[in-house]
């Protein structure tokens, strides 16, 4: 492959002959960043295109993650989809079942002329991704893990010790005690609340979130969110919300603006914020473990994985499938994978890179972004806490969602809004297992 040499690049824009220009392949990725994330990405794929004269990534924004995987689906019918479509993790059985319409990953890589060793990638990122046989079937690109981030000058700022023990939500529920009582309009908030509070709570916890290993074993499985460790949970969460504790800010990250405000002194999110809040945040800020409920285990197991993975979709010229693969195998390079890790705060997908990164220094200048590479490999996953694989789960994360709102509102119990959502999610399994026949 013929690579740039030093002077192609001009003002960060590559310059090629017209020959060269028309002898490009075009590879359209579509993704759901904005942002500094987008901007990362943007920079990545101006460094691949730069980097060789063969093929040019054409990286393209489709809206969020649910509008991103319906572009998709939609442009795949039309027979107008891209390349590589970013799709995000609770969309995997989705893609899986879509038969004719995806590539694995391992089989595009294996095909191609670049050395591809799916060992080298991290156990519990890959694992959400690859079938039971061990066949990667999409590259996990922006993996995450949620986490708890601390405003540490507003834990000050209300006569609590910065370094408080946080680890438990035992221990939680003292400190927004006294936040609320200093006149924290926001002690605690969150993003993704059937993420980090119900589907991390419970591998977490070691307890199943579904039936089946969670979905891994087959499309005939049920809920299991609505058992007495998940409705604890949610129940204190609700206490807290009615006592002005506990801020629910919205479905997705709207929390974020506020935490990065300063507004709020307590934040679980995913470890991604890291960009966001390192470059936003006028305050003193720590990134800790997600606390774990102590009533339910001694220590906690392992959290598991947001974020989303790369697709590739069928029906391309062969020959684009090369193209397909350099890239892939840049985005996963040692390099570009420790300073993706280093800037955006998603796990390194591979081990080199997160060993890269502690060699570096990385960890010992930032204290506390290792925390989701520990949370996530001190453990080996079990049944309970490798990930979930269920077909409709953005629609059951829906569901989930309106139910948890009423727990907020005071509207419903824990436990009725918990049973009420395995009804109604169960209804949805029971509709895509019956397509997957």
């Amino acid at each position: 492959m013929t690579r740039f040499t030093i002077g192609a690049l001009v003002a960060g824009t590559t310059i090629l002959s017209p020959l060269a220009a028309l002898a490009q392949t075009e590879i359209q990725f579509w993704h759901a960043f904005t942002g500094r994330l987008g901007e990362l990405v943007a920079a990545q794929v101006e460094d691949f295109n730069a980097s060789q004269s063969d093929y040019a990534v054409v990286a393209s924004h489709k809206g969020n993650y649910s509008e991103t995987l319906n572009a998709g689906i939609a442009a795949f019918r039309a027979g107008e989809q891209p390349h590589i479509l970013m799709v995000f993790e609770v969309g995997t059985a989705t893609m899986m079942g879509a038969a004719g319409a995806i590539k694995p990953v391992a089989e595009v890589m294996e095909a191609s002329s670049v050395e591809f060793d799916p060992d080298a990638y991290i156990g519990a990122v890959k694992g959400y991704y690859t079938t039971t046989d061990g066949e990667m079937l999409s590259l996990p690109f922006n993996s995450s893990t949620p986490v708890l981030w601390v405003n540490r000058d507003a834990l000050e700022a209300a006569g609590i010790d910065p370094d408080v023990d946080l680890s438990t939500w035992q221990n939680i529920g003292p400190v927004l005690d006294e936040l609320k009582a200093a006149g924290s309009t926001c002690p605690l908030t969150t993003a993704w609340q059937s993420w980090v509070h119900l589907e991390n709570f419970s591998a977490y916890h070691n307890v199943p979130f579904a039936t089946q290993d969670n979905g891994f074993a087959g499309t005939d499985t049920e809920l299991a969110l609505n058992s007495p460790a998940q409705v604890g949970h949610i129940a204190r969460m609700g206490e807290w919300a009615q006592d002005g504790k506990f801020i629910y800010a919205g479905r997705r990250n709207e929390g974020g603006a506020n935490f990065r405000a300063g507004e709020c002194a307590l934040f679980t999110e995913s470890s991604a914020g890291y960009a966001g809040i390192k470059a936003e945040a006028e305050f003193d800020f720590d990134v800790r473990p997600l606390p774990y409920d102590s009533d339910v285990v001694d220590a906690p197991q392992n959290t598991i994985i947001g974020g989303a993975s790369l697709w590739v979709m069928e029906g391309k010229p062969a020959e684009d499938y090369e193209g397909v693969a350099e890239f892939l195998a840049y985005l996963s390079s040692t390099p570009v994978q420790a300073q993706w890790h280093q800037d955006t705060g998603y796990l390194p997908i591979t081990t080199a890179a997160g060993e890269a990164t502690r060699e570096a220094g990385f960890y010992d200048e930032n204290p506390g972004t290792d925390v989701a590479v520990i949370q996530m490999t001190t453990n080996e996953p079990t049944a309970n806490s490798k990930g979930l694989r269920l077909g409709s789960f953005d629609q059951i994360r829906t569901i989930i969602d309106e139910e948890l709102e009423g727990v907020w509102a005071g509207d419903k119990s824990a436990q009725e809004a918990l049973d009420s959502a395995k009804e109604r999610g169960d209804q949805l399994l029971r509709r895509f297992e019956q397509a997957s026949r």
